[in-house]
């Protein structure tokens, strides 16, 4: 288990990490949304009750990583996190296929890619540890447009990670066993937003990532 004890963990992201928390920082049983950053939340309380681990999100509906720059002063630095842990880009992409005459809006792989990294530089030096996980689109067919493009952000995301010394959770990837026995459907309305089960994938992606153990924490 990598997290230490009284470790603050900080999330931050879009709408996946949002999920209806509280503002101006979500924090506690009814502060975290009802998301995968609510059940990180509930599984490392309950498993590891003797960390005594502090949990904060900062996830915002919408947000692309221009946003994410705009705000990250007051909603990062300023909290000084032990850990952080970053998943953007579904809204980079989307807009391009959502709103393709909205130019404005659309974040391309380039520009994705330098702003994650000035935003990773900035604050890795102060941080225990790192979490970066990948966009992701619920879609099994690589070849699908969105997915094809979604796919590129997320290495996107792993060379940055490999460059400052982060975890990496390739979200896509954590969702591709579902897809053996479900279609995409059972797990969402629009490809994007999860229910609580693929909030769960990502849930066990990301503990599996930082080396939860189901059976550590305090033995009776």
């Amino acid at each position: 288990m990598k997290l230490q004890k009284n470790d603050k963990l900080l999330f931050i992201g879009d709408s996946i990490t949002d999920c209806g928390r509280e503002h101006p920082v979500g924090e506690g049983s009814s502060g975290l949304g009802h998301g995968y950053v609510a059940q990180v939340y509930a599984l490392l309380r309950s498993i590891y009750p003797e960390l005594m681990l502090r949990i904060q999100n900062v996830g915002n509906s919408g947000n692309t990583i221009r946003d994410l720059k705009q705000r990250w002063d007051r909603d990062v630095l300023d909290l000084k996190p032990d850990w952080l842990t970053i998943m953007i880009g579904i809204n980079d992409v989307w807009r391009q296929f959502d709103n393709p005459l909205s130019t404005d809006s659309q974040v391309f792989l380039e520009e994705y890619e330098s702003t994650l990294r000035d935003l990773v530089a900035s604050v890795r030096p102060g941080l225990k540890g790192l979490v970066l996980m990948s966009p992701y689109y619920l879609e099994a067919n690589p070849e699908d447009p969105m997915r094809a493009t979604m796919d590129l952000y997320g290495e996107a995301v792993r060379r940055v990670a490999a460059e400052y010394d982060a975890i990496f959770v390739d979200t896509q990837a954590a969702f591709t066993p579902f897809w053996d026995h479900f279609y995409t459907s059972v797990l969402t309305y629009d490809r994007v937003h999860p229910d609580a089960t693929g909030h769960m994938v990502l849930s066990k992606a990301f503990l599996d990532a930082i080396g939860f153990e189901w059976s550590g924490g305090v033995k009776s």
